[in-house]
């Protein structure tokens, strides 16, 4: 089977508007063609994930993110100015990016436990730098990614581990869930997952429809260029996949996508959809055998 691959620009407040929250939340909406999914990019001996889009022949560019926040200590429940610069490996800045699904570059900011989930798009300052404000819950360990494609080269994933002070909320580790339906914003969202298996392509497939009524959701709205967007990241947030859909276009009450889990473990996916202008975030957790 074919599998498809796409560039993505990450890391899902004044926010460029994408929705976060403790597991489920709201969020704003806004493409380019194709699916697929891109992972965290590769340290040495793991296979590269990323390809050109399109047939496109892309030569990838070494490159690193600079991080910094202001304050350096960040606070729970206060405004963190968070700022990334993408550097060549001399490092000079960055300064041209291709728009991924509408976006430069994506930033998805998750707690250690992955009870917290955001979605995020930095405002572009120039000379390689990104920028913006938000405000993490509480206190404790969250891990940030940040997804961009330098012009002319393949998409890329980098992240970071920051420590936010405040009070924090006892640790509950992700666990498996027996029945992958769940109810968000008066919707019913179901997740089908056909031939779930490490290393392997497997088909994820999400039906929507009204809570109250049961009757089809055929009305979705594009979420950055696309009827919806899939995250999935391993209970110690090493193994990243962001996902596109099958079908962009796609409007419900079905919207499927392709991806390949790349070991065996418990992972959390986040499946981001938009209906009547607001976003909302369905979360699942599953074992991959």
């Amino acid at each position: 089977m074919k599998k498809w691959i796409v560039t993505l620009a990450v890391l899902s407040l004044v926010l460029a508007g994408c929705g976060a929250n403790k597991d489920g939340g709201t969020g704003g909406a806004a493409g380019h063609e194709g699916h697929g999914q891109h992972q965290e990019t590769p340290a040495a001996g793991q296979k590269d994930e990323h390809a050109g889009h399109g047939g496109e022949a892309k030569t990838e560019l070494s490159t690193k993110a600079v991080w910094k926040l202001n304050p350096a200590q960040p606070q729970a429940g206060q405004d963190t100015s968070v700022s990334i610069q993408i550097q060549d490996d001399k490092g000079q800045p960055v300064e041209k990016f291709d728009l991924n699904h509408e976006k430069q570059l994506h930033l998805i900011a998750v707690s250690k436990d992955l009870s917290y989930f955001d979605h995020i798009h930095p405002e572009y300052k120039g000379k390689g730098v990104f920028e913006i404000t938000t405000k993490l819950p509480a206190g404790g360990a969250y891990k940030l990614f940040a997804d961009y494609v330098p012009t002319g080269s393949t998409a890329t994933t980098k992240s970071e581990w920051i420590q936010v002070g405040g009070g924090a909320p006892a640790a509950k580790a992700p666990e498996p869930e027996s029945k992958l339906t769940k109810v968000v914003d008066g919707k019913e969202i179901s997740l089908q997952i056909d031939g779930l298996a490490a290393g392997k392509e497997v088909m994820l497939t999400y039906h929507l429809s009204d809570a109250a009524t049961k009757k089809p959701i055929e009305n979705l709205e594009p979420y950055l260029g696309a009827v919806g967007h899939v995250v999935i990241l391993d209970e110690a947030a090493e193994q990243y996949l962001h996902v596109h859909p099958m079908d962009e276009k796609a409007k419900g009450p079905e919207a499927q996508f392709m991806t390949t889990f790349p070991k065996s473990g418990i992972y959390k996916i986040w499946g981001q959809f938009q209906q009547g202008g607001k976003t909302f975030i369905v979360p699942f957790v599953v074992k991959v055998p």
